[in-house]
């Protein structure tokens, strides 16, 4: 695509958030109640199909299409006109998508990009209680009975699984296999019997993550995706949408939102009628951000449209951006002062970077720990990216 072409891409862009995002839906989704931020995000979501903004990283046969560069355009501009995220939808368009086109069957692409079009919820079951971070260690069983698994055991941090229709579940299937090589990966319906949800109650006073239990639920051998006892590769497909795909529109977030209003607050005048862009110190550490911004942008941009990339580019990214969206914050709450620790509701459908930054920057430490811990990535970034020595393994 030409300059002038993207030039035009970014003008009907502009053109249609000023038109289509709802002025007041920040007002709307603060204190909304669950059926309400269900509603609301499912409508958003057909908005932004509407306009074939929902999928731009799909393929074009299925929806999608757009090249990096155009990507890149349509998150700075939906971020730059303060555009609601696709919370919701954030598994299923990434996650789950990215699993199904790489590793899954033509008749489970056919029975779900479509029906995540329509508005499917998906949730990701990894992470287990006693697993910790790491995630091979899961206990969660698939028995093999006839045509179907048997699947037994328990999953935590799962995100928005309180609304979720389809689960990307991990379950061993050969305990006697080394550990990740008895692991499949299967597609749970989670109105399944035996299926039961329990929100957790986080520290921001919302209930983002829950908890699953399984009792003797019933998966049919069809939803098995990649062979069996081989999810733990086909796993590392997630994953690495959740540690690079996905930041893309997160970067842009952080920079045209979350930046910009951290540098009107900075500018508001206090009771004193001094404000805190006044003092060099303030300016300085906004320039350090900026930096770290335009880096993390490019990082990201870089990733996305490398079709080979380096095996640990992905983990850098999150790495990266999981500890600056901490410094950003952290750095929001300084700067707001007392007064944002009243703050005790944000909008729903906002992003990681609201402008509640004492809740944003407690919200914040949940992401050194999805798509694996910083301390996981490290490991990565050390031994695949640098080969290093492995790390020591406890006897």
């Amino acid at each position: 695509m030409s300059a002038a072409d993207l030039a035009d891409f970014r003008a009907d862009v502009r053109a249609w958030c000023r038109a289509h995002i709802p002025s007041d839906w920040r007002a709307a989704q603060t204190g909304a109640t669950d059926a309400e931020f269900v509603a609301f995000q499912q409508a958003w979501f057909q908005e932004l199909r509407g306009a074939g903004y929902a999928v731009p990283h799909w393929p074009a046969e299925w929806g999608g299409g757009m090249s990096v560069a155009q990507q890149t355009v349509l998150y700075r501009e939906l971020a730059a006109h303060d555009a609601p995220r696709l919370v919701l939808a954030f598994v299923a368009i990434h996650h789950a998508a990215a699993t199904l086109l790489a590793a899954g069957t033509d008749a489970q692409r056919e029975r779900h990009l479509p029906a995540i079009l329509d508005g499917e919820i998906w949730v990701q079951g990894f992470s287990e209680p006693d697993a910790g971070s790491d995630l091979a260690a899961l206990r969660t069983t698939a028995r093999r009975q006839g045509d179907a698994y048997v699947v037994n055991g328990q999953k935590v941090w799962a995100s928005g699984a309180a609304h979720a229709d389809q689960c990307l579940l991990l379950a061993r299937t050969d305990p006697a296999a080394p550990k990740r090589r008895g692991i499949s990966y299967l597609l749970m319906d989670m109105r399944s019997p035996g299926v039961e949800v329990r929100p957790i109650r986080q520290a921001t006073g919302e209930s983002h993550f829950c908890e699953i239990f399984l009792d003797d639920v019933v998966i049919p051998a069809g939803n098995l995706v990649g062979p069996e006892h081989d999810g733990w590769r086909v796993a590392q497909e997630t994953l690495g949408t959740e540690r690079g795909m996905t930041m893309l529109e997160l970067a842009e977030r952080l920079g045209n939102g979350g930046f910009r209003w951290l540098v009107e607050a900075c500018a508001r005048p206090g009771r004193d009628g001094t404000a805190p862009l006044d003092d060099s110190r303030v300016r300085d550490r906004l320039a350090e951000l900026e930096t770290e911004v335009t880096g993390l942008r490019a990082l990201c941009a870089d990733l996305v449209a490398n079709d080979a990339p380096g095996p640990a580019d992905a983990s850098i990214v999150k790495l990266y951006y999981s500890e600056l969206l901490q410094r950003m914050t952290d750095f929001g709450a300084q700067i707001a002062g007392p007064a944002a620790h009243t703050v005790l509701r944000k909008p729903l459908s906002s992003g990681w970077e609201s402008g509640a930054w004492v809740l944003d920057f407690v919200g914040s430490w949940e992401w050194t720990i999805p798509g694996g811990t910083s301390e996981i990535q490290r490991s990565i970034i050390g031994e695949r990216g640098l080969g290093l020595p492995r790390e020591p393994k406890a006897v």
